[in-house]
């Protein structure tokens, strides 16, 4: 890892920072010997303050002096919102306030919420203005006009003084969407004396200090020290600028630099596949979101914009000295998570965009947000040396933009503003606790390949217990992810470990399938059935079949021996909806294999507006015989508020003719109604081949799992799509994450001892 400052950095620099810039962190998953762990105890769906059917953002957020009520921006729908805390794993509704226009950041002083507002007509013409809000009685008090457009505030620890950063942003569509673009932006500090009303307002412009664009300083975050120095980030210019706020005089500048970065993913495939064996090198960090950590130290996200984003963050001193720079371990620590985003590959990676710093009482922690990723990393700032040590990452919305820490409280708070009910996911406030306990997140994390990178995992569709070792898991990966590959997870440990992965491969060449299901062969010769789901209907032009469903029997070491697919007059009635899950038996000495599909195909009974939720195939192949019959079985009645459909997802041997399914419809948060487990049996039953009828398999309730996804802490996930039951009856089942696309990457893997009568 290599490190550049400015030009006169290796004059100024001491033997210990160079050797505090050099270290490595080694990431774990959690600090085990950690006195206190943060832990989710709520998540607020920031549309019960105004609408379900309005898209809503959750950006920056605050609290009140005593830690009991919340504010945060709302740009979407121009509100200041206000979350009631009291019971904080009960966050309650206190509506929201209109501001005059697109608030960008809001910030606590004594009772008041100062709101920045962009009210700009172009952005050539910016304008805005702060509010000062009440946080009782929720009424604006005062208004003041600022510069240009704001993007954000900050209050001095000492209450005297509000800095902001009127931005006065770029249009991003003009020419290459590089500065120069006046206006150029600046610093404007308040003076909070006396009465909101009475407040005073001074300008320190920015205008040539950048070497990169002297004429368009682009300022984006500013943070105080207890000093009245104000940290400013000029984010696309890579540099730094502090404020001495009683005089309003710059005291010292300087640039970002640059850092270069190995055993990192720079493509974006389609379909994806992470590989860390890249190197970037001169990486402008074009920081964001800035912290002090102390009065000589602060930290900066690295999010870069424009040519940058070092993916990672950096603590500086207040000479422009790089005391500690993170490299590529978030990077590493996300895809060990499975929380690597691979479209932002080439850009940003994980993009942190905001840190935040908080002393809970011996305790001192760095906090610092991923965009991409979607989670808050943790880390303990030592006392005597401010040396940083991992601590545990923590699973947010999607989008973390702002982080507040509510030490009196021993709570954290995060706001995400991804919103977009119709694609299962919704704007969030997270809330977190600080006590002794064990970390509940992350459910499964990678070991290291041989090269000492992490292995990639993610959109988990499938699970299998191994049926001569009950600690072993395997599972797979749907089609998000290209070369089709099995994982080998140790599900005895806490978090699960994913050690070792296999291969799919066909004639020595690896394969893009749409693996959807997975089971151990009972035929004991240690070989593998997996479900490769079929792509597009029949009855569907804009999406025709491109491919058929399959089931693939492949060796213990992943070289496919067969595939198997389905009768031609079935192929004929094929809908994008199909094999989810396989499971493997042993009948009359022959090897029997049950594929689940997830919905109804043509000619199959739909689902009506009466009682009936229609009925979906299982099929069964006798592999000795090459024959597919067919029975059905009876979906439930589709609940949710939001519509959508219910169907399968996963299928399961339990032994003695019995089956254990995934019963769920495709709704998230507080739409989703059915995430359930379903038992049958197949004795009595007669299989029939296509042409016939089918008889109508009979289900008993197992779980319903939506109070063990709520109990997370977090949203309802959607897509439940994995479940595997050990000797014992423990019950494994676990969300398929969309390989980050679109939902946050969280993925709970949930365990029920004795939740089910196992006949193996």
């Amino acid at each position: 890892m290599k490190e550049k400052g400015d030009s006169s950095f290796l004059n100024r620099i001491s033997f210990s920072a160079i050797a505090a810039a050099m270290v490595v962190c080694i990431m774990l998953p959690f600090a085990a010997n950690a006195d206190r762990l943060f832990n989710r105890i709520a998540t607020f769906p920031v549309y019960l303050n105004t609408d379900i059917d309005l898209e809503t953002v959750a950006e920056i957020i605050d609290a009140s002096k005593d830690g009991k009520t919340l504010v945060y921006t709302d740009s979407q729908t121009k509100k200041l919102g206000f979350v009631d805390i009291r019971k904080p794993d009960q966050p309650k509704v206190l509506g929201a306030i209109d501001v005059g226009g697109e608030p960008t950041s809001v910030v606590v002083a004594g009772n008041f919420a100062l709101v920045v507002v962009n009210t700009s007509p172009s952005f050539t013409t910016p304008s805005g203005h702060l509010q000062v809000v009440d946080i009782e009685s929720q009424k604006i008090v005062a208004t003041h006009t600022l510069a240009g457009q704001p993007d954000s505030i900050a209050v001095s620890p000492d209450e005297r003084y509000a800095a902001v950063v009127i931005e006065n942003e770029r249009d991003e569509k003009l020419g290459n969407g590089e500065p120069p673009q006046a206006p150029p932006g600046l610093l404007q500090i308040i003076d909070l004396k006396d009465a909101p009303t009475n407040w005073s307002i001074r300008d320190v412009s920015l205008d040539g200090i950048a070497e990169l664009f002297p004429d368009d300083a682009e300022p984006e975050y500013v943070a105080i020290n207890e000093d009245n120095i104000a940290v400013v980030t000029l984010q696309e210019n890579n540099h730094i600028v502090l404020v001495d706020l009683p005089t309003g005089n710059i005291i010292n500048h300087f640039t970002a630099g640059t850092v270069d970065l190995h055993q990192i993913d720079t493509k974006e495939e389609k379909p994806a596949l992470i590989n860390l064996t890249d190197s970037k090198f001169d990486i402008p960090r074009e920081p964001d979101g800035v912290a002090w950590i102390s009065n000589e130290l602060f930290a900066t996200a690295d999010e870069g914009d424009l040519f940058g984003g070092s993916r990672g963050f950096t603590t500086f001193d207040t000479q422009g000295n790089i005391v500690f720079s993170s490299g590529n371990t978030l990077e590493h620590e996300v895809v060990r998570l499975g929380h690597y985003p691979d479209d932002r590959s080439e850009n940003k990676g994980n993009e942190p965009e905001s840190v935040a710093f908080a002393k809970f009482g011996n305790d001192r922690f760095l906090f610092v947000a991923s965009e991409r990723s979607s989670v808050v990393f943790v880390y303990t700032v030592k006392r005597r040396d401010n040396t940083l040590e991992f601590l545990q990452t923590l699973p947010a919305g999607i989008g973390p933009e702002g982080i507040k820490a509510i030490p009196k409280r021993n709570l954290l708070v995060s706001a995400s503003e991804n919103d977009s009910r119709g694609d299962a996911y919704r704007s969030v406030i997270t809330i977190y606790q600080l006590k002794k306990n064990k970390a509940e997140y992350p459910t499964i994390i990678s070991a290291d390949r041989p090269d000492g990178t992490p292995i990639p995992w993610g959109a988990l569709s499938g699970f299998a217990i191994d049926p001569k070792d009950d600690k072993t898991l395997y599972s797979i990966h749907d089609s998000f992810y290209q070369q089709s590959r099995i994982y080998v997870m140790n599900i005895r440990k806490k978090p699960a470990v994913i050690f070792d992965e296999i291969v799919l491969k066909n004639s020595g060449k690896t394969v893009n399938l749409d693996p959807e299901g997975i089971a151990v062969s009972a035929s004991g010769d240690g070989s593998f059935w997996i479900a490769s789901e079929g792509a597009g209907s029949v009855d569907e032009p804009k999406r025709p079949v491109t491919s058929l469903n399959m089931l693939v029997h492949a060796a213990s070491d992943g070289t496919i021996i067969e595939t198997i697919t389905l009768p031609d007059a079935v192929n004929a009635k094929q809908r994008r909806f199909g094999f989810e899950g396989v499971a493997s038996v042993m009948e009359d000495d022959g090897e029997v294999l049950y594929a689940a599909f997830q919905r109804p195909w043509v000619d199959d009974p739909e689902p009506d507006n009466s009682n009936e939720g229609g009925k979906v195939r299982i099929g069964r192949y006798d592999h000795a015989l090459g024959k597919w019959t067919f029975a059905y079985y009876p979906l439930e009645v589709r609940q949710s508020p939001n519509g959508g459909w219910v169907g399968l997802s996963e299928i399961t041997a339990l032994g003695q003719g019995r089956f254990a399914v995934i019963e769920r419809d495709n709704q998230g948060n507080t739409d989703a109604r059915i995430k359930r487990v379903y038992e049958f049996s197949v004795s009595g039953i007669t299989f029939r081949p296509e042409g016939e009828s089918f008889e109508t398999l009979s289900k008993t309730l197992v779980r319903d799992l939506l109070p063990d996804l709520k109990a997370t802490g977090g949203m309802v996930l959607e897509k439940i799509e994995s479940l595997a039951v050990t000797k014992k009856g423990t019950l494994l089942f676990a969300n398929d994450n969309d390989g980050v696309s679109g939902p946050n990457g969280e993925t709970q893997l949930i365990r029920i001892k004795g939740a089910v009568r196992s006949g193996h």
